[in-house]
């Protein structure tokens, strides 16, 4: 029988959350709304505060507004919570803003008893990162590591628009922070079917001795969206699906799927892997990229049976604007596990579906005893990981139809997350915000892994700025260019699609 599970989080240490970029959407729209799910819990500390840092011209009764508006229902404990909440005003590089922050952080711990516990949430543009930090470090807001307190600086994604851009943005943090201080920050790891591929490889011994190339023929991570550029024309115009999405997102579900088994489940053990991982995947010439990509493009199609614009007729994008809005591409990881298996990720927007998957797909048997006929409708043996929506796990394989024939069809077995635990998993946010919290590092991206992940991504965005890699349009509602399928196609595969 299905067993309800309910799960408790520990209450961290008492300290302030300096949130930068208090103000925008994504404050608003998931982290006040994690914070709110963290207080409701009990999960926040007994002495605890906010203070929100923005341009706009607020008051502490504003923002607590604003705190308490992020939430439908905002439970006691958050109106208690917010009830201490305050503002600075300010621009992040005037450092007059980091005198009044400095002095009304050391009030707040006179009053709150938080001892000179800081994090610091960076939910700023990226190019005010390392202005942050600095401006943190010039005005004392920062303890050594082996101070009596702690200080931890969140920092949201992305990190870095290529590797040089990244290995310049970690120079300048570390030269604020140590480390262990930084929570680099991907919303994808706090998902908790993104954390069951620990638990499904490292826990059941059913899967080890078959989770590598002798017998899985290819792997696919896919991350579609279904909507298109969301009214951030201007800004995606510069970005892209490979900086978007790959470099960051697809990377991580690719080393979390394909890793060697950690000493143990632990922030240093699991990220170290992690990094492994990524220097065994091959860096390829920029001119070879062609081979290996795919970049398309929507153009007008219908999705949720509506009508919709192509990508260059949205607001903010240019008439001949040749950024990717679909990236297919094939990896080879060069180690003794994977060697020679190929390993396709892709990622679109005005795709079909919502969804995140990761898909195994086994070699077929050594000899098919059954006619042509018998097995018309048997399909490769998968191992489907679904990480959103419909949380959970499918195992396709082979069975007989009911009846006097001998005929055989593809089956699933089927975990659902929120049938087994009866509950939908936690946000992704609520879970990061408090491993921040208490210090756990181990759903974050360590500063040469995220180097490594640039150093994959960077050739195929050198071909992309030549010109090497053409673009495909793709209708709005498909599946994305018909060069994809190709890709695959070359070595006898062809994509999952639900």
């Amino acid at each position: 029988m299905p067993t309800s599970y309910s799960y408790t989080l520990s209450k961290p240490e008492p300290h302030v959350l300096v949130i930068f970029g208090a103000s925008g959407d994504l404050s608003r729209k998931k982290l006040m709304p994690a914070l709110a799910m963290l207080a409701a819990r009990g999960a926040l500390p007994d002495k605890f505060s906010i203070v929100g840092v923005a341009l706009d011209h607020l008051q502490d009764s504003e923002f607590v507004d604003i705190s308490l508006q992020a939430v439908p229902d905002p439970s006691p404990a958050w109106k208690e919570a917010a009830s201490h909440f305050r503002y600075v005003e300010g621009d992040y590089g005037n450092p007059e803003t980091f005198q009044r922050l400095s002095t009304l952080l050391k009030e707040i711990d006179d009053t709150t008893g938080t001892g000179g516990n800081r994090i610091y949430y960076l939910a700023t543009i990226p190019g005010l990162f390392a202005t942050v930090a600095e401006s943190l470090k010039a005005a004392g807001c920062i303890s050594s590591p082996d101070a009596g307190n702690f200080t931890r600086v969140v920092v949201e994604k992305p990190f870095g628009s290529d590797l040089k851009s990244a290995v310049e943005l970690n120079r300048r943090l570390h030269a604020c922070f140590d480390e262990t201080q930084i929570f680099r920050i991907d919303h994808y790891l706090g998902k908790e079917t993104v954390q069951n591929l620990l638990a499904l490889r490292f826990a059941n011994a059913i899967f080890e001795p078959v989770w590598n190339r002798r017998y899985i023929a290819s792997v696919q991570v896919t991350v579609a969206e279904s909507i298109g550029i969301e009214h951030r024309g201007a800004y995606y115009d510069r970005t892209g699906a490979l900086r978007d999405i790959v470099q960051n997102h697809v990377m991580q579900v690719v080393a979390l799927t394909l890793m060697e088994p950690p000493t143990a489940v632990s922030a240093q053990d699991v990220r170290d892997e992690k990094v492994k991982l990524l220097k065994s995947v091959e860096i390829i010439n920029p001119e070879h990229a062609a081979r290996r990509v795919v970049r398309g493009q929507y153009g007008s199609g219908v999705a949720g049976f509506q009508s919709v614009l192509a990508y260059r007729e949205e607001d903010g994008v240019p008439e001949d604007s040749d950024t990717e809005t679909y990236v297919a591409m094939e990896l080879v990881v060069d180690n003794w596990r994977w060697a020679g298996m190929p390993v396709y990720v892709r990622t679109g927007k005005r795709l079909p579906d919502r969804l995140t998957e990761v898909v195994l797909e086994f070699k077929g048997v050594p000899h098919l005893a059954f006619k042509s006929r018998q097995a018309r409708l048997l399909e490769a043996n998968r191992l489907v990981m679904r990480i959103q929506p419909d949380e959970g796990i499918s195992l396709r394989f082979g069975a007989k139809a009911p009846g006097e024939s001998f005929d055989l069809r593809s089956v699933s077995m089927d975990f659902s997350y929120e049938d087994t635990f009866k509950q939908e998993p936690p946000d992704a946010y609520e879970r990061l915000i408090h491993d921040a919290m208490i210090g756990d590092h181990m759903l974050f991206l360590r500063s040469d892994e995220v180097e490594q992940a640039w150093k994959i991504v960077d050739p195929f965005l050198d071909a992309f700025g030549h010109g090497d890699v053409p673009i495909s349009m793709y209708r709005a509602g498909s599946w994305g260019p018909h060069e994809a399928d190709i890709l695959l196609a070359r070595k006898g595969h062809a994509w999952s699609n639900p």
